[in-house]
């Protein structure tokens, strides 16, 4: 099993160990690890990453999924902004799982920095409020 080096590319930081968004990039396009994206799937909306092995599970399912991941390499867990990540890394980690590192920042670093991502427009809402919000590139039936 591969393993990651705090000091090469991962930061300790809330008791579990970090990686930026182009760190994991570079891990994730090497197939050096793999992403857990645990985001819920009304939270996923439009925008999906879109590098190497990436394993869709929410945060809700991780409970009776976690059985599932592949232990051959590193997981790097990611959500929108990196907190219900974190929740992940360490419930796996008291699983017993190891090599299970957070994306700092989640989808929200990840596109800042101007990673890849998959973009589906016909899921992207639009509006001037919530209450007006509606599919964006919906064709209208006239």
């Amino acid at each position: 099993m591969s393993s990651i080096s705090l000091n090469e590319k991962c930061f300790f930081s809330g008791g579990i160990q970090n990686i930026s968004p182009k760190d994991a990039y570079h891990l994730l396009k090497n197939g050096e690890a793999l992403l857990l994206d645990v985001r819920e799937y009304y939270l996923t909306g439009y925008k999906k990453f879109d590098v190497g092995e990436t394993i869709f599970c929410p945060l809700s399912e991780l409970d009776h999924r976690y059985k599932e991941l592949p232990v051959h390499k590193p997981i790097i867990v990611a959500d929108s902004v990196g907190l219900h990540s974190k929740e992940a890394v360490l419930y796996l980690l008291s699983q017993g799982l190891q090599n299970i590192i957070n994306l700092a920042g989640g989808m929200v670093e990840w596109e800042r920095d101007g990673l890849p991502i998959v973009v589906d427009t016909s899921e992207q809402l639009s509006g001037s409020c919530m209450c007006q919000l509606r599919p964006r590139n919906k064709p209208n039936k006239s």
